[in-house]
């Protein structure tokens, strides 16, 4: 599994999301949420790298949540309907509201897998092989390491964790926020404060290996990873 993706499982059947989130496990830790309105709100903070959406959901269906994301939140997160609704106005629907793919029930749990990690792979967050390169950064995914030019930094857990999802989503403003729901959890008892003290820490360790320095403080708004100069 890397822990630096994140997937949003929004499914009001608890037996199938349990099923999903032992499946996708493999890929990438897992959120789960069985209410429709509960896995809108979930979705619009922006810290997912990928949403499996149900249609038929309590309080707020997948296609008015679908709608809410590309509309209000401008979210631009793969987003993969998986649904009992096969027909084909059914799809197109999906397709028209910003569905970047479609499974129906039952499916295959290979197939699943492949798709999602295309998902992933189409939107920068999972590399070929688990390797991402941006800038002077190359990632490797599979052993948790990042080097500069060549080099490898020296970074704990939760700075490798932090760098790979500037890593994901360069060129792209990260609030404090959803720094720290991503790498903390939202139930967190930890002080948001942590998340300038791990921004601190890796700063200076870029520093040490690199002339220029990446990431960019926007005041009052949050963090950048710039990739050119």
């Amino acid at each position: 599994m890397n822990k630096e993706l994140r997937i949003l499982i929004v499914e009001d059947d608890e037996a199938l999301a349990t099923s999903l989130e032992r499946i996708l496990n493999e890929i990438a830790t897992t959120t789960v949420s069985n209410d429709g309105l509960e896995g809108q709100m979930l979705g619009q903070e922006g810290i997912f790298d990928l949403a499996v959406l149900d249609l038929m959901l309590p309080q707020v269906n997948g296609y008015d949540i679908l709608k809410y994301w590309r509309n209000e939140s401008n979210l631009d997160m793969p987003v993969l309907i998986l649904t009992a609704k096969d027909t084909l106005d059914d799809k197109v629907r999906g397709f028209q509201l910003g569905a970047d793919d479609y499974l129906t029930k039952p499916f295959h749990r290979e197939e699943l897998i492949m798709r999602v990690k295309a998902l992933l792979r189409r939107s920068g967050s999972m590399g070929n092989d688990n390797q991402l390169s941006v800038g002077d950064f190359s990632a490797n995914l599979n052993n948790r390491t990042v080097a500069i030019n060549g080099t490898n930094l020296e970074l704990n857990g939760k700075e490798y964790d932090l760098l790979v999802y500037f890593l994901q989503n360069p060129d792209t403003i990260i609030t404090k926020d959803q720094i720290f729901d991503r790498l903390w959890g939202f139930d967190s008892d930890t002080a948001l404060s942590v998340v300038e003290v791990y921004m601190s820490n890796l700063r200076k360790k870029i520093k040490q290996l690199n002339t220029n320095q990446p990431i960019r403080t926007l005041r009052n708004v949050g963090y950048m990873l710039e990739t050119e100069a």
